[in-house]
C-alpha cells in the first residue's frame, strides 16, 4: 500500500500519532522539566543529610528549599510575561543556561547561606523554564490533543520525583551531598543541546514590557513567600506582620498599575472565568498537601522510625512512580472526560492515602508504608494532568503564557505552603511533628477535591459567560 492509500487519522482524533514536530518539542521540553523536578525531588531527600553535614537545625534547613521556591514564585509571572514578548523558546533556553551555571554553584557551597544563595539562582533558572513549560506545550499540540501533551508532561514529572529519591539515596550512600548537584551538569547539556534546534517559535505579543509591575510582582510574591516561611519559624509578630503588609500593599498597587492591561502579569481577568479560579484553588491545595507530605516523610522515616538514607530513598519512591504511572493514562481520559471529575476523584484518593500515613502504627513494616505512599501517588497522578487540561483549555490561546505562569505559580505557592507549615508542625509537636503534618496534607487534599468538584456545575444562565475571543476553544464543564 502507498503512503498515499494508508488510512489517514482523522483531523480531530485525539488518538493520533505524535507528528515528528510534537516528539522533538516533547523531547526537548521534558528533558528540561525533568532536569528540574529532579533536583527538587533530590533536595526533599537529602535534607536531614545536607542539615546534619552544615551543622544547622532542621527548621532552618527548611530554606534550602524556600530559597529555590521563593525566587521561582517571585519570578515566575514576570518570565511568562517576557515569554509572550521575546518568545517562550527564548526565555525556557535562558533559563535552562542559568539552572546548570546555580547548579554548578550549589556544589561548591560551604555554609547554609552560600547554598542558600545558590538555589536563588538556581530557582531564577527554574522560574524561566516552568513558567513558559506549559505555553509551549500548549503551542505544540492542537487543542483537542492537549491532554496528551500534559500527560506526558506529568509522566516525566513523576519519573522524576520517582528517580529522585533513588538517586540521592545512591550518590549519599557514595558520596557527599554536594554531587547531588554535580549530576545536573551533564544532563543539563545534553537538554541543552536538544532543545536548542527543536523548540517551537511562537507569536510575539505587540505591547512592551512593564518593569515597574515586574518589580511590584517581584515584591508581592517574594514577601508573601519570606512571610511564610518566617512563620514557620515563630519569630517576633511584627516581623510577620510587616512582611504580609508588605505583600499586600505592593499587590495593590500591581493590581493598580495594571489596571486595563490587555495581558496582565498577574491575570487576575483570567480568574472571572470559573474554570480558571477553581483549577486555581484546586492547585493550590493539592500541592500544599505533597509540600507538606514529601518534606516531612524524609524526617518522618529517619527522625521517627530509624531508616537510613537509603531505606528513606525507596520509601519515597511507590509515591511518585504511581504518579507516573497515573498520570498517561488521567492525560488520556481527560481528552474525553470532564476535568472536574478526574480531579475530584484523585484527590479523595490522596486525601485518603494521606490519612492512613498519619495513622501508621508505631513499628510499619516497609510494604505498609509502600502500600500507603501508592495510594497518595496513584491520587495524586490521577489529578495532575486533568487539572493541567482544565487550565490551558480555560485560557484564550493568545493568554497561554499568562495562564503557564499562573499552573507554576499555584503549584509553588502550594509547596512553599506546605513546607513552611511542616517547620511550624515540628516547631510544635517536635517528634510528632510530621504526623501532624501528614493530617494537614489530608485536610488540603479534602479541600482541593470539594474544589474540583466544584468544575461539575453548570453556569448561572442569568449571568453572561465571559468573553470570547475568536479561535479560542470553549471552556470544559
Amino acid at each position: 500500500m502507498s503512503t498515499d492509500e494508508r488510512p489517514q487519522p482523522l483531523p480531530h482524533d485525539p488518538n493520533a500519532p505524535m507528528t515528528p514536530l510534537e516528539r522533538r518539542g516533547m523531547a526537548a521540553i521534558l528533558l528540561s522539566v525533568s532536569l528540574a523536578t529532579l533536583d527538587t525531588a533530590i533536595a526533599n531527600t537529602a535534607l536531614p543529610a545536607i542539615a546534619a553535614d552544615l551543622h544547622t537545625t532542621l527548621a532552618a534547613s527548611v530554606w534550602i528549599i524556600n530559597a529555590y521556591q521563593l525566587a521561582m514564585v517571585a519570578t515566575l509571572l514576570p518570565f511568562a510575561a517576557l515569554g509572550g514578548i521575546l518568545g517562550y523558546r527564548c526565555v525556557y533556553l535562558g533559563g535552562l543556561v542559568v539552572f546548570l551555571v546555580a547548579s554548578a554553584v550549589c556544589a561548591c557551597s560551604w555554609s547554609l547561606p552560600s547554598l542558600g544563595a545558590a538555589r536563588l539562582l538556581q530557582g531564577l533558572g527554574a522560574s524561566a523554564i516552568m513558567s513558559v513549560n506549559a505555553a509551549l506545550i500548549s503551542a505544540i499540540f492542537p487543542p483537542h490533543r492537549l491532554g496528551r501533551g500534559v500527560g506526558l508532561n506529568a509522566l516525566v514529572v513523576g519519573i522524576a520525583f520517582a528517580v529522585g529519591p533513588t538517586v540521592a539515596s545512591i550518590v549519599l550512600s557514595l558520596g557527599t551531598w554536594p554531587w547531588l548537584f554535580a549530576v545536573n551538569l551533564p544532563v543539563g547539556v545534553f537538554a541543552l543541546m536538544i532543545a536548542w534546534p527543536s523548540l517551537p517559535q511562537t507569536k510575539r505579543a505587540a505591547h512592551g514590557f512593564d518593569r515597574l509591575a515586574a518589580l511590584l510582582n517581584v515584591v508581592t510574591f517574594a514577601a508573601l513567600i519570606f512571610a511564610l516561611g518566617e512563620a514557620a519559624q515563630r519569630p517576633p509578630t511584627r516581623i510577620v506582620l510587616a512582611s504580609f503588609g508588605i505583600a499586600l500593599v505592593a499587590a495593590v498597587l500591581l493590581l493598580r498599575r495594571e489596571r486595563g492591561h490587555p495581558a496582565p502579569m498577574l491575570p487576575v481577568d483570567l480568574f472571572r472565568r470559573p474554570m480558571f479560579a477553581l483549577s486555581t484553588m484546586t492547585a493550590i491545595c493539592s500541592f500544599a498537601a505533597q509540600g507538606l507530605a514529601f518534606v516531612s516523610l524524609p524526617f518522618f522515616f529517619e527522625s521517627v522510625l530509624g531508616r537510613t538514607q537509603v531505606e528513606t530513598g525507596f520509601l519515597m519512591t511507590p509515591w511518585s512512580a504511581l504518579v507516573a504511572l497515573m498520570a498517561p493514562i488521567a492525560g488520556r481520559l481527560s481528552d474525553r472526560h470532564p476535568p472536574g471529575l478526574l480531579g475530584g476523584v484523585g484527590l479523595a484518593i490522596l486525601c485518603a492515602g494521606m490519612v492512613s500515613l498519619a495513622m501508621l502504627p508505631a513499628e510499619p513494616h516497609a510494604l505498609e508504608i509502600c502500600i500507603r505512599m501508592s495510594i497518595c501517588g496513584a491520587g495524586f497522578g490521577f489529578f495532575q494532568s486533568p487539572n493541567l487540561k482544565a487550565f490551558m483549555s480555560s485560557a484564550p490561546r493568545e493568554r497561554s503564557g499568562g495562564a503557564s505562569g499562573m499552573i507554576a505559580t499555584s503549584h509553588l505557592i502550594g509547596q512553599s505552603t506546605g513546607a513552611a507549615l511542616v517547620a511550624l508542625c515540628v516547631s510544635i509537636a517536635g517528634k510528632h511533628g510530621p504526623t501532624l503534618a501528614l493530617s494537614l496534607g489530608a485536610a488540603f487534599a479534602g479541600a482541593g477535591s470539594i474544589a474540583s468538584g466544584l468544575r461539575l456545575m453548570p453556569r448561572n444562565p442569568s449571568k453572561p459567560a465571559p468573553e470570547r475571543i475568536a479561535g479560542e476553544p470553549p471552556q470544559e464543564a
